[in-house]
């Protein structure tokens, strides 16, 4: 996944919605676990070319490493913004949630950067998943 960029959508100008810092509001948990939570919008492209995004477009958006971005920021998503993603051919938009406003500013830093993963053999810094190719070990690459 490549050229992460803030989006800012029309409903974060309402009062549903307090800016806390730039790009990152506070608003109602929409699935009831948490009082409140911090979200932030981004948008993004897949990169065909890297290890398990090759079917990824606006409307697919690939598992992996989608999920391995969520779990090491420890997040889940709000938003799928289903309309835009649709309509788009190219750009895919998320919006993330957290209860913790510390794992949406760490997201925030991927904007500008390629986040990717690859097949590990470290023990140390990997991830288990069954998504792609049966069983294997993935690395999240962030550069």
């Amino acid at each position: 996944m490549k050229n992460f960029k803030n989006y800012t959508p029309d409903k974060y100008n309402t009062e549903d919605f307090k800016e806390v810092e730039e790009g990152i509001y506070l608003t109602k948990d929409p699935y009831g676990y948490h009082d409140q939570i911090y979200v932030t919008s981004l948008s993004f492209e897949h990169e065909p070319e890297r290890y398990c995004e090759e079917d990824g477009s606006p409307r697919n958006i690939t598992q992996i490493p989608f999920e391995n971005i969520l779990d090491e920021f420890s997040l889940f998503v709000t938003d799928f913004y289903d309309d835009l993603n649709k309509n788009s051919d190219v750009i895919c938009y998320q919006e993330f949630g957290a209860s913790n406003l510390e794992n949406i500013k760490n997201l925030r830093e991927i904007i500008g950067k390629h986040v990717y993963v690859v097949p590990c053999t470290d023990e140390e810094d990997i991830i288990e998943d069954e998504d792609c190719e049966e069983e294997e070990f993935l690395e999240l690459v962030i550069e």
